[in-house]
């Protein structure tokens, strides 16, 4: 399971997937029992969950239930959609996935979602990291989601290309090369003078995400939900070091999830990428066999780091909140949680999942081995949570289309800033 939580995605499958929902938008969030009682219970899902072993155990032991999942890989195509159908009070899945980065906007609608706790999820906080439980609640305590994965941060680093540029290929010895993010575009510019024909980075845009939670308690705004990207100063040192990246001629320029990024991918064009662990997924899926040990793990410059997350909340608007409160449960169970892990690699919000042996012995064979449960779990408890205010998602689209106009040479740093921040000030109203 971008602000991200993670997730791949792809143009062509999003817009099938908008054009699903869409169509579904008139009706309600599951079927009515049918006279033998049937029950089918649709999920909204985005980009890669693992549950799809999971949803054959749920209904192997509910005989009477059929699970639909309405999965869209791209997270902007995604969270709109929900938007439309939580408002309108029909449309939405009897289970939706709640991304990190949106989240709060939803639980600002708390009334649009039934209380976890009227369906016995209350008992079940020790099945969570305590941030990440006390993240699924509104306001006034109501329990709207249960929290599935966390995306803490690592950094993948292509064997071969950095073989060729004679960097060393150990991922200790690599990770020693860039302590600090400076240090990383150190790094960047000796991998560019080497003239492998391949890029250091595929796009600025996922190190900018990386750098802004790096930085403190909020992003783009504070916990009472005002605009700080002018006065919040990571937001800016975060801008400055990544279009520096651009500037230094380090970039691809290709936007992420877009088929030339995948090709990219596919094609070994790029060196490093930030990776939580539902990346790996991904790139594994889109390199294919050929791309079998070209890529391992390393530490993320400053150690530190999440990249997405979510939560399984259920809508007032299901016909059948009970039962997709028990799927919601079922799903984020530990033992849902290590089926997803094993599934999609996608990292634990259960204590239990991460200190269990199919974690913490777990080595990614397709990453040369690399020993993903204990990278990802070690930091996995330390995680400090990040406050992303209501309009998260617009802000974030803005900066990146300025920075990606910063890569295509369109635009200078400052004219892209300035261009981003009046565009933030539209989000919020206060322009």
């Amino acid at each position: 399971m971008q602000t991200f939580r993670r997730r791949p995605f792809q143009a062509a499958a999003a817009a099938a997937g908008v054009g699903a929902l869409l169509l579904t938008t008139a009706c309600g969030g599951g079927d009515s029992a049918d006279a033998n009682g049937e029950i089918t219970l649709v999920v909204d899902t985005y980009g890669v969950f693992g549950y799809d072993e999971l949803y054959k155990q749920f209904e192997a032991e509910h005989p009477n239930v059929t699970i639909e999942e309405r999965n869209i890989t791209d997270l902007a195509e995604y969270t709109p959609q929900l938007q439309q159908n939580i408002a309108a009070g029909s449309g939405a899945g009897d289970v939706v996935a709640l991304e990190e980065g949106n989240a709060v906007q939803f639980l600002q609608q708390s009334d649009k979602f039934v209380d976890l706790r009227e369906y016995g999820a209350e008992e079940l906080e020790g099945n969570f990291l305590a941030w990440k439980w006390e993240q699924g609640k509104d306001t006034e305590g109501k329990l709207v989601g249960l929290g599935t994965d966390i995306g803490s941060m690592g950094m993948c680093f292509n064997i071969d290309l950095f073989e060729e540029a004679g960097l060393p290929t150990d991922r200790e010895e690599v990770a020693e090369l860039w302590p600090t993010w400076d240090d990383f575009i150190e790094t960047g510019l000796e991998f560019k003078e080497a003239e492998t024909g391949a890029d250091f980075v595929s796009t600025i845009t996922p190190y900018f995400s990386v750098l802004t939670v790096q930085g403190g308690e909020h992003t783009f705004q504070d916990t009472e939900g005002n605009l700080v990207v002018e006065t919040n100063p990571t937001i800016r040192e975060s801008w400055d070091l990544v279009t520096r990246m651009a500037e230094e001629g380090l970039s691809a320029s290709l936007p992420m999830w877009s088929d030339e990024w995948n090709a990219a991918i596919q094609s070994n064009a790029f060196a490093t990428l930030p990776c939580p662990a539902w990346m790996l997924g991904h790139i594994e899926s889109t390199a294919g066999t050929s791309g079998a040990n070209k890529w391992d793990v390393a530490a993320v410059p400053e150690g530190r780091g999440n990249w997405g997350g979510s939560w399984l909340a259920v809508p007032t608007q299901s016909e059948h909140p009970e039962m997709a409160a028990e799927l919601a449960k079922f799903l984020t169970s530990p033992e849902g949680q290590l089926e997803a892990w094993n599934s999609a690699n996608v990292l634990p919000s259960s204590p239990e999942a991460i200190d269990s042996p199919e974690v913490q012995e777990f080595e990614r064979e397709y990453f040369n081995n690399a020993p993903v449960g204990q990278i990802y779990g070690a930091s996995a408890k330390e995680l400090e949570p990040v406050y992303f205010g209501p309009d998260n998602q617009a802000i974030g689209d803005a900066f990146r289309a300025a920075q990606e106009s910063v890569e295509q040479g369109q635009a200078t740093p400052d004219e892209a800033w300035n261009t981003a921040v009046e565009a933030a000030k539209r989000a919020t109203g206060e322009s």
